[in-house]
């Protein structure tokens, strides 16, 4: 257990629940969770699946039609080949980056994985017994992996690498040509890519590129996403892995021996999701775009505090070395001082030291009064 670590998201969302049932008002930038209601339709289709009796047990894999649907547009997002046998259903997300690390990293095993980067990266990867080795995200290169600092990293028991574009936390997006060289690194060395890839459609003036489009790169990459962010289905609990038909057998059996089977009518929703109407995701997302210009400009405009502007997610990553205070006593004092919920940049790793990162996945009134609230603190903090 010593292995394990938490995700401070979730500690500080605790934290202010506290507070505001002492009666203290909070503004929520924590938690990396779409604001906006799941759409009626795809509500309707999980009360429809639930009428039609889909609330038992499924294939430890996933319904045949739904991977089949996964398989779909996966082809036609990524423009690659995808069969519906590749694709294993799982209860979000997360727990294919626990399958991953348990079916392929051997005790000692090496995986590179990005600082600042999820936290759950690290916990998982040394929970499978293998050995975590960051690769650092530098603000001047815009928090995009460089290929010499990765290959530099690469030794004979590296056996992974872990990649996430958009980013969490801090809103960068590979090119295909950062993706084309990191390609070169793992094929020269045998490496397999866990691509991990929520917010794909959560992107702005950038393009989405899957290294599994890149050729020869498909048959050794995981690639991961879901439901939760691209349709606010965080608490449906539904995502999917895209990977080698082997390994998908492999994947699958862990699952049968974890939770059995993500939920029935959820799959059944997120299917309708996928065949349905797509123009609430659009709208989603121009609502995010609206709320990064706002909580970007806001924060240039805070002494001290520079931010660069974040291409996909629905983060910011705000550099407040200028305010001369600890980015970790920062964060805690604008929590209780000031009712702003955010995370330290240290929450996501090393080389998160200096940062803060910001949820906008709140109101534009809401982004404004935590970047008022934020100005006076720290004009009041250099008084």
């Amino acid at each position: 257990m010593n292995r394990v670590k938490g995700e401070g998201a979730f500690a500080v969302l605790a934290r202010a629940k506290e507070l505001e049932a002492q009666g203290k008002e909070v503004v929520h930038l924590e938690i990396g969770e779409p604001d906006f209601p799941t759409p009626e339709h795809i509500q309707d289709a999980a009360r429809q699946a639930m009428r039609d009796g889909y609330t038992k047990y499924g294939p430890a894999a996933g319904f045949r039609e739904v991977r089949e649907a996964i398989a779909a547009d996966v082809a036609a997002s990524r423009g690659i080949p995808v069969d519906a046998d590749e694709v294993v259903v799982t209860t979000g997300a997360k727990p294919l980056l626990f399958f991953s690390a348990l079916a392929l990293v051997e005790e000692g095993d090496e995986v590179i994985y990005p600082d600042p980067g999820f936290p759950i990266y690290e916990s998982v990867i040394g929970l499978a017994g293998g050995k975590p080795v960051p690769v650092p995200l530098r603000q001047e290169n815009e928090f995009r992996l460089d290929r010499e600092e990765l290959a530099a990293l690469v030794t004979p028991r590296t056996r992974m690498v872990i990649l996430n574009s958009p980013q969490n936390p801090t809103g960068s997006v590979l090119t295909r040509e950062d993706l084309e060289h990191i390609a070169e690194v793992c094929l020269a060395n045998d490496i397999v890519v866990l691509s991990d890839e929520p917010y794909s459609r959560v992107i702005y003036e950038a393009e989405h590129v899957s290294i599994a489009s890149v050729p020869r790169m498909k048959e050794r990459t995981i690639l991961v996403d879901g439901f939760s962010k691209r349709y606010s289905m965080t608490g449906w609990r539904l995502g999917y892995g895209v990977m080698p038909r082997e390994l998908a057998e492999r994947i699958a059996l862990l699952q049968v021996n974890d939770t059995s089977c993500a939920p029935a009518f959820s799959q059944i929703a997120g299917m309708k999701a996928l065949q349905g109407p797509q123009e609430c995701v659009g709208e989603m997302v121009a609502k995010f775009r609206a709320r990064r210009d706002l909580i970007v400009q806001g924060l240039n405009e805070v002494q001290g505090v520079s931010c660069i502007m974040p291409l996909g997610a629905f983060y910011a990553f705000p550099d407040v070395r200028g305010t001369g205070l600890d980015c970790e006593r920062l964060a805690k004092a604008l929590l209780e001082e000031a009712g702003v919920a955010l995370l330290p940049g240290t929450s996501f790793g090393q080389q998160g030291k200096g940062f803060l990162r910001l949820s906008y996945a709140n109101s534009l009134e809401n982004i404004q009064k935590a970047l008022s609230r934020m100005g006076d603190y720290l004009a009041a903090a250099r008084r």
